[in-house]
C-alpha cells in the first residue's frame, strides 16, 4: 500500500469568492471541501447538513482550523424543496451572493434489487439526485441574472460501474453525471460553469457506519495505491473544478479514482 501524500498548502484558488457547501458537517468529504475552500481564500463560507449538533460543531471546527469568521451553517434536508429555498435565500443574504455551489448531499444503502421496496429506492434518488437537482435550479435562479457562478457535484465512479447491492445508489449518481452534462449546456450562456467529480472510496467515519470492515477493505485493495483516498484528496479536485483554474471546463465528470473508470 503507498501511504497517503502530506496535506497540500493552500494556493489562494478562491480568493475573495463566495462558497456553500450542502452535507457538509462531520468527517466526510463535505467537510473536507468546506475547510479547503476556507484555506483557499474564499471570503465567506456556508455550510447545510441534517444534523444540528454537528453542523455547529462543524462551522467552530472550520473558524479554528483557518481562523476565518464568515463562516455560517444552516439546517437543510435537500429533499424538502422549503428548506433548500430557505437555505439558497439565507446564504445568498449573508455572502452578498453565493458564487460557488458545491452539491455533496447525498445518501447511500445496501441492498439487493430483488429485496429493495419502494421507500429505499425513492429516499436514495430522492436526496442524491433530486436534491443536487433541486440545489442547482435555486442557485441558477441567483446566478444567472448575475451572469456568473460555479456549482460542482459530487457523483461516483458507481455511476460508470456496476456493483452489487448499489443499484440505488449507482442510478442516482449516473443522474447526477446526466444533470451535471445537460444543466452545464443551459448554463454556459449565463457564463455558469457545472461540473462533477466522480470518487471511488473515500474513506471517513460515516462510510465506516454505513459499510462493512471487510467491504471496505476489498474495495480499497482494488485501487491502484492499494488504498481509499483520503476525503481532502477528493475536496482537492472539487476546488480545482470551482476555481478560474478550470474555466474552459464544463458539463464534465472528472473520475477521482486511481482505478481504471
Amino acid at each position: 500500500m503507498i501511504s497517503a501524500p502530506s496535506y497540500v498548502a493552500p494556493h489562494g484558488l478562491l480568493k475573495d469568492k463566495t462558497v456553500l457547501v450542502t452535507a457538509a458537517a462531520g468527517a466526510g468529504i463535505g467537510f473536507s471541501a468546506a475547510k479547503r475552500a476556507a484555506e483557499e481564500g474564499c471570503k465567506a463560507l456556508f455550510i447545510s447538513d441534517v444534523h444540528e449538533r454537528r453542523l455547529a460543531e462543524a462551522v467552530e471546527q472550520i473558524k479554528k482550523d483557518t481562523g476565518m469568521t464568515q463562516v455560517f451553517g444552516k439546517l437543510c434536508d435537500v429533499s424538502k424543496e422549503e428548506q433548500v429555498q430557505a437555505l439558497i435565500s439565507e446564504a445568498d443574504s449573508a455572502m452578498g451572493g453565493i458564487d460557488v455551489l458545491i452539491n455533496n448531499a447525498g445518501l447511500g444503502t445496501s441492498c439487493k434489487v430483488v429485496d429493495m421496496g419502494d421507500d429505499e429506492w425513492s429516499k436514495v434518488i430522492d436526496i442524491t439526485l433530486t436534491g443536487t437537482f433541486r440545489m442547482t435550479r435555486a442557485a441558477l435562479k441567483l446566478m444567472q441574472p448575475r451572469g456568473k457562478g460555479v456549482i460542482v457535484n459530487n457523483a461516483s465512479v458507481l455511476g460508470w460501474r456496476a456493483q452489487t447491492e448499489q443499484a440505488h445508489y449507482a442510478a442516482a449518481k449516473a443522474g447526477v453525471m446526466a444533470l451535471t452534462r445537460c444543466s452545464a449546456l443551459e448554463a454556459a450562456e449565463f457564463g455558469i460553469r457545472i461540473n462533477a467529480v466522480a470518487p471511488s472510496i473515500a474513506i471517513h467515519a460515516f462510510l465506516k457506519k454505513s459499510a462493512s470492515e471487510e467491504l471496505l477493505a476489498k474495495l480499497s485493495e482494488k485501487e491502484a495505491f492499494g488504498r481509499g483516498a483520503e476525503p481532502w484528496e477528493v475536496a482537492n479536485v472539487m476546488i480545482f473544478l470551482a476555481s478560474d483554474y478550470s474555466s474552459y471546463m464544463t458539463g464534465e465528470v472528472v473520475s477521482v479514482s486511481s482505478q481504471r473508470a
